[in-house]
C-alpha cells in the first residue's frame, strides 16, 4: 500500500486526434438580392428562376439541376433562406456572386449567413443588442 506521503505513479497520457467532417446533407443560406435601381420586384417563382439561371450560366444544364429549395422568401426585401445539398454549396455561392444583372437591370446577391444548421440562421450575433 502507498503511504500518504508517497505519490501514486501518474497514468500514461494518450492523445487522440479527432477530425470532424460535417455529415450534413444540406446547407442553408440567407441571401438578399439588391438592385442598383429601386422598384424592381420579383415573386418567389421569378426569384427561383433567377437562382437556376445563375447556376446554368456558370455551370451548365447539369449543375442547374442541383436540389435547391427556397424555404422562406420575403418579396418586400428580396431576401430568402435557401436549402442546397452540401455538395452544391460552392457552386451556388459562386454563381450568385458572379450574377450581375436580371432582365437588363444591374443587381447583386449578398450572402448574409451560411450554416449546415437551419437554427443558426435564426439570429445574427452582429445585430445582437444587449440591454
Amino acid at each position: 500500500m502507498w503511504s500518504a506521503l508517497e505519490k501514486m505513479p501518474a497514468p500514461a497520457t494518450t492523445y487522440e486526434r479527432i477530425v470532424y467532417k460535417n455529415p450534413s446533407e444540406h446547407h442553408y443560406m440567407k441571401v438578399c438580392l439588391e438592385f442598383q435601381d429601386r422598384g424592381v420586384g420579383l415573386n418567389a417563382a421569378q426569384f427561383k428562376q433567377l437562382l437556376i439561371s445563375a447556376l446554368k450560366d456558370l455551370f451548365g444544364e447539369v449543375d442547374a439541376a442541383l436540389p435547391l429549395d427556397i424555404l422562406t422568401y420575403e418579396e418586400k426585401t428580396l431576401s430568402a433562406i435557401l436549402r442546397i445539398c452540401s455538395s452544391g454549396l460552392v457552386k451556388l455561392w459562386s454563381s450568385l456572386t458572379l450574377l450581375g444583372s436580371y432582365k437588363g437591370k444591374k443587381c447583386a446577391f449578398r450572402v448574409i449567413q451560411v450554416s449546415p444548421f437551419l437554427l443558426a440562421l435564426s439570429g445574427n450575433s452582429r445585430e445582437l443588442v444587449l440591454d
